[in-house]
């Protein structure tokens, strides 16, 4: 798969641009409603996405190699579905064609999210949220 094809999975829904809680104890991740500082809450894309890991470094990079390992990518993302040798669902902008699928599914966070500028690290508990199709 070229970069390109590889690029082209992303459906744009940004849940992998949001702030997750992990518990340490049990290894459970706890989605927050709180988005990365670069994320256009209306296009649910990266501001920057070319110089993302120079000004967010915790910015993770989904390559072939660490999707696995991934375990908070959500149950709807083109990277894990491919990984674990599924289909795309048939809102996935490569399967019908349309980008704004992913928002018409009500799959993406847009309209959902709020920005981590002037947050705490300890207020983010106060912001988990459980997002639809968590568990297909």
């Amino acid at each position: 798969m070229t970069n390109e094809e590889w690029e082209s999975l992303c459906d744009g829904c940004a849940r992998c641009c949001l702030n997750k809680l992990e518990d340490w104890d049990t290894g459970e991740i706890y989605w927050t409603n709180v988005a990365c500082e670069l994320l256009d809450h209306d296009t649910c894309r990266c501001k920057d996405y070319s110089n993302r890991q120079s000004i967010v470094p915790d910015c993770i990079q989904l390559t072939k190699s660490n999707v696995p390992k991934l375990t908070w990518l959500p149950p709807t993302c083109a990277y894990r579905l491919i990984e674990e040798g599924s289909d795309l669902p048939d809102w996935h902008p490569l399967v019908c064609g349309n980008a704004e699928s992913v928002h018409q599914a009500g799959i993406s966070v847009r309209g959902r999210v709020i920005a981590e500028e002037d947050m705490k690290a300890e207020e983010l508990e106060n912001h988990v949220v459980e997002w639809p199709r968590e568990i297909i």
